[in-house]
């Protein structure tokens, strides 16, 4: 897995600012970071998810999400 990725994860899991960035403004935090199309996609699915999830869980479900994606 490419690095990019996985900083996002470790950033958007000790940051709660930056992660409250990403679900705000993607696109923006996104074009920070080195990710293959596949890695931008599954980012971009794990926040998409988050419209249906409660406001209080949003925050656990994306690093969920996310660490999934690293883990595999």
């Amino acid at each position: 897995m490419a690095e990019g990725l996985r900083e996002l994860v470790g950033r958007a899991m000790i940051d709660p600012d930056f992660l409250a960035d990403l679900q705000r403004a993607p696109a923006v935090v996104l074009a920070q970071f080195e990710l293959s199309v596949d890695e931008r996609a599954t980012v971009e699915q794990a926040l998409a998810r988050l419209a249906s999830t409660p406001s209080h869980q949003r925050t656990h479900a994306l690093r969920n999400a996310l660490i999934r994606r690293v883990a595999t």
